[in-house]
């Protein structure tokens, strides 16, 4: 329970190390190895005094003002002095902040609790324990990438395939290439799990084989695309932009071909790992 008479003090944790390097392989003909530094992802538990509120996918930096932040913006308390300490613990890709908060904003707390699950900025909002924001899955059969040759002028055929965003900007799109390399498929969204969704159900609608061919999203590439990816099936899951160091793990772990399509350079593939090449003798 809180203390009215506590003093507030938000507890600092070490700075997190910087973004961990990954070997990526260039999808074309040379097939070139090389490093990229991505940015990282963890879980965050939030409870306050003691009731589970919400896990967030955050990056882990700065955890302290986002628990700040993210209490406020929420409507739990009206101003920071609500707050009387934050304790962050854990390690890893699974953290917990446990916020002691005042008896007004409590109770308040108590009688308004609102259910995030609805919201559109976060896949895994309402979720409220890390086994489910980090569940076990079955992991895919590997499958062979793509052709290189289903890449070439990608981006400007996703831009054509989006009307709704032509339209009125501010949507994400998740798109299926089939094995011919043709897009068959663009379902879009203010949700980037959202458009994901749709397509996924799209494809099992009309009958497609989510294995012959991949899906694309426009949108970041966090942990929670990839958990509908392999629970859907999907053979290679391909982002518009570089995808997390989770992300990567889970990929690899789970047999998702994953694959970043830069602006100006070849696609990078993260998952499967690139293998060393061994010189000739």
């Amino acid at each position: 329970m809180a203390r009215p008479d506590a003093k507030r003090e938000l507890t600092k944790v070490d700075t997190p190390p910087s973004p961990a390097g990954y070997t990526y392989a260039e999808l074309d003909g040379d097939a070139r190895v090389e490093d990229a530094v991505l940015a990282e992802e963890c879980a965050l538990a939030i409870s306050f005094n003691g009731i589970s509120y919400a896990v967030m996918m955050v990056s882990p930096s700065d955890l302290e003002d986002f628990v700040a932040g993210f209490s406020l913006s929420n409507g739990v308390i009206q101003a920071i002095d609500e707050i009387y300490d934050v304790q962050v613990e854990g390690e890893g890709i699974a953290l917990h902040a446990e916020v002691d908060i005042g008896n007004r904003a409590f109770w308040s707390l108590k009688e308004q609790r609102r259910n995030l699950a609805g919201t559109t900025g976060c896949g895994l909002c309402g979720v409220e324990a890390l086994e489910q924001a980090l569940p076990e899955l079955r992991s895919l059969a590997p499958a062979p990438l793509p052709p290189a040759e289903h890449f070439v002028d990608l981006r400007q055929r996703i831009a054509a395939a989006q009307d709704l965003a032509r339209r009125s900007g501010a949507l994400h799109a998740a798109l299926f290439v089939d094995a011919t390399g043709e897009v068959r498929l663009c379902r879009e969204d203010i949700g980037r799990h959202n458009a994901l969704d749709k397509l996924i159900g799209a494809l099992l609608r009309e009958g497609l084989d989510p294995r012959a061919g991949f899906a694309v999203v426009t949108s970041r590439c966090s942990l929670e695309l990839i958990h509908k990816a392999v629970r859907a099936g999907l053979s290679t899951l391909v982002s518009l932009s570089a995808p997390t160091t989770l992300t990567v793990e889970w990929a690899r772990r789970h047999h998702l071909n994953l694959i970043h399509l830069p602006h100006h350079s070849a696609p990078r593939v993260y998952s499967p790992a690139p293998q060393p090449k061994t010189s000739s003798q």
